[in-house]
């Protein structure tokens, strides 16, 4: 994958050669008239040629002209010479050959330095490269204009000496706009002479247009318009077509794969501009914008290749990798890198896209992430339930049961985030919210139904436990993940940790499911023996469960506590059942008491071992005592106040679990027991308990013995009634076959088991 932080560090194996841009070696010949008719101007060209003929009115001039030749004389030919000083200042001798210039130039401006040049000598100066023969050609062709002004020469002689001179500026213009298209090639002192020559156009240019448009008309003097030349604006075109040229190049290798395409277009890009504003600034005139040409060109290519690009239909890495130089590497590494930084952030170059279509690409690169992302993590669990069918048992990790399903989730949605936020923040965090609200939930209710599978069908495979508990461990990478990592909102949380926790709730009842069978027949003996031995009972209730505790041992350590709250709400839950289950009826306070000290022992021996082994579960502390309290109170009054207080820490319990424990208690009256339950009317709008524990009783138990309990006596007195009935009339049958002595001695045994049912108390 391509790093995207210290994307051009890895380059240095790619360096340029010092000092050159390598523009192309071969400018394309700029629009000029023929060498051929330029030869054959030229040809015909001398320093005569140059000058008007004389005319009658033209008198002063021919004075004013002598006058000049003689001062000339006299001062040792410093005619048209003196406009070469610019090029040769700092020189120590005036005809010293400069290190700029081509074999011969010496000589050759030595032949420019005395009376003015023919056409012959500046064409052959120009043909060597002497950029000085721009100002004697200049002042050619302003006397040009002035021969032109004056009206002397005919129009077929202007026209010819004007052809001259333009033969002439096409070889100055191909030999300056060629020093310019490769300026690392050139000496700084011959790229500073095509520089000045540049300008100094530009100037005439300007001095042009205000001519002509000080004048009322068109012009009148016979000449051809040649102004403005442009240079500066064709100059500018060079650098756009020597932009082309560089990002043009293909590598060598990797020629078609995107990524090498890319990287060509970066590397160069920046490359050429750190050199640009390194060299060339420093020797370029602040009105030619080097950076800002150079800039515009290098981008406007970068543009319309990544354009033309993204009208085809890419495939999923080529829309990253478009993205990624789009949003990140282009402005990040290139734009915003330390040497281009203060040149480049102020010129606004834009995007290398428009908007809207990094919009639909990036509509596009969500879309191919989150199928991704469900596919990987689809993939991963049938892995992992591949490996539960297949009995292989977990990794132990730190003592505890380990599986590799969470870390492998994790690590897919923790990628595919980065890799968005490789591109942007903001698209990093579109796809979080796409991952988090819609791809990772409907996972998890796949691993839900996949773990619930696995339960129904894997119970007779000799790892079935330690993959159960693996799995349950798992539920904590997932939430820690979630909570300190993701951050994920509280909503949006509750959302993923629903099948998460229903997943844990199964396991418990898995790993749970032995020991609550063992435990079934104990409870039951509460029952049995009438609670005259409750605290053996208990105590039989204890061992069992700390015998089958290290079975737990492997579970992490929170959920070891959570299971040791699930166990001791199962204790607390099986003995509010037992209790209220069966017709326990006691008629007598003392009664009533002695249970309720019962229950108050059998609830601190509960309280007091599931704390000692790790259950956080306060909340069940007040559920036995105050059922104990109920019991034990006689005034109406005094349990309607334990009943509201109760029905604080507990919302879920109800009418028929409060009429259960009423029950016990035979000694109150229906409208006692009617005014004690309509204390529930007043909390009927009590919100939903945070952790059930009545809602798990089934209310319906209760009704069953609240229809026994109020009338139980009255209902077993007619049982009973009707029963020794029928056994009288069955009797006197048998007195008249058997015999009165027989007959006796079944009567006594018979109707015996019914005087002691079980609404006559303990």
């Amino acid at each position: 994958m391509l790093k995207m932080t210290t994307f051009f560090q890895g380059l240095s194996s790619h360096q340029p050669v010092p000092g050159t841009l390598d523009f192309p070696r071969s400018p394309q010949k700029l629009p000029s008239t023929s060498e051929a008719e330029s030869e054959a101007c030229m040809s015909e060209a001398s320093s005569e040629d140059l000058v008007p003929p004389l005319e009658a009115g033209a008198a002063p001039y021919r004075e004013e002209e002598e006058a000049a030749k003689k001062k000339k004389e006299k001062k040792k030919s410093k005619g048209l010479a003196n406009v070469f000083c610019v090029f040769t200042k700092g020189k120590k001798k005036k005809d010293q050959p400069s290190s700029a210039e081509p074999e011969g130039a010496a000589g050759s401006r030595q032949g420019l330095d005395g009376p003015p040049p023919t056409v012959e000598e500046l064409k052959a100066a120009l043909e060597r490269g002497q950029l000085e023969a721009a100002r004697p050609l200049l002042a050619l062709e302003r006397e040009l204009a002035a021969a032109a002004a004056a009206g002397g020469a005919s129009e077929a002689e202007l026209v010819r000496r004007q052809s001259k001179v333009e033969a002439l500026y096409e070889l100055l213009r191909d030999q300056v706009l060629g020093v310019l298209r490769r300026p690392l090639e050139a000496a700084p002192e011959r790229l500073r002479q095509a520089l000045a020559v540049v300008a100094e156009q530009e100037r005439e240019d300007r001095q042009a247009a205000a001519a002509a448009a000080a004048a009322a008309g068109p012009g009148t003097s016979g000449l051809a318009a040649t102004r403005p030349r442009r240079w500066l604006q064709m100059w500018r075109r060079g650098v756009a077509e020597a932009a082309e040229e560089r990002l043009g190049r293909r590598p060598a290798a990797g020629a078609e794969v995107p990524e090498s395409v890319f990287l060509h277009l970066g590397r160069t890009m920046k490359e050429d501009l750190e050199a640009v504003v390194e060299r060339l600034k420093p020797l370029f005139p602040a009105e030619f914008g080097v950076v800002a040409a150079y800039a515009e060109s290098y981008h406007q290519h970068f543009a319309a290749h990544l354009a033309a690009m993204a009208q085809f239909e890419l495939c999923e890495r080529d829309t990253y990798m478009l993205l990624v130089w789009v949003q990140n590497l282009y402005p990040n590494d290139i734009i915003n890198s330390p040497k281009l930084v203060g040149e480049l952030q102020g010129m606004g170059l834009g995007s290398l896209l428009p908007p809207r279509q990094i919009r639909l690409l990036e509509a596009t690169f969500l879309s191919n992430e989150a199928a991704n992302v469900r596919e990987l993590m689809d993939r991963a669990l049938e892995l992992e339930a591949q490996r539960w069918a297949e009995d292989v048992p977990p990794q132990i990790l730190d003592g505890h049961c380990h599986s590799e399903l969470a870390i492998d989730i994790i690590q897919i949605i923790s990628q595919a985030q980065a890799k968005a936020e490789s591109i942007t923040l903001d698209l990093g965090s579109q796809i979080k919210q796409v991952l988090l609200l819609v791809e990772l939930p409907a996972f998890l209710r796949s691993y839900q139904r996949a773990f619930n599978e696995f339960l129904e069908r894997g119970k007779q495979l000799r790892n079935y436990r330690t993959n159960v508990i693996a799995n349950i461990n798992n539920c904590l990478s997932f939430r820690t993940f979630m909570e300190q990592k993701w951050q994920v909102p509280q909503d949006t949380l509750s959302l993923l940790l629903g099948p998460l926790g229903e997943l844990k709730g199964r396991g418990f009842d898995t790993l749970l499911q032995h020991l609550r069978e063992d435990l079934k027949p104990l409870f039951k003996r509460f029952t049995h023996t009438r609670w005259a031995a409750p605290v053996e009972t208990l105590e039989k209730i204890i061992a069992t469960v700390d015998t089958r505790l290290p079975e737990f041992s492997e579970l992490q350590d929170c959920f070891r506590e959570e299971l040791m709250e699930a166990l001791h709400l199962h204790l607390v839950k099986e003995y509010i059942i037992q209790l209220s289950k069966r017709g326990l009826v006691l008629k007598t306070a003392e009664q009533q008491q002695q249970l309720a000290r019962h229950i108050l022992a059998n609830a601190d021996t509960i309280q007091h071992f599931c704390t000692q082994l790790g259950s956080p579960a306060t909340w069940l502390q007040p559920a036995l005592p105050t059922l104990a309290e109920i019991i034990r109170l006689q005034d109406p009054s005094a349990i309607k106040i334990e009943v509201a207080t109760y029905v604080t820490c507990y919302p879920d319990f109800s009418k028929g679990h409060l009429s259960a424990i009423l029950a016990i208690k035979g000694n109150l009256s229906n409208s006692e027991v009617k005014s004690i339950r309509s204390i529930l009317d007043v909390s009927t709008g009590a919100q939903e308990p945070s952790r059930p524990l009545f809602s798990l009783i089934k209310p319906r138990a209760a009704v069953s013995w609240v229809q026994q309990g109020w009338n139980g006596r009255q209902n077993w007195k007619r049982k009973k009634e009707k029963m020794n009935s029928h056994l009288a009339g069955a009797c006197g049958v048998l007195w008249r076959v058997v015999g009165t002595a027989s007959i006796r001695r079944h009567i006594q045994v018979a109707p015996q088991p019914l005087q002691a049912g079980p609404a006559m108390g303990p």
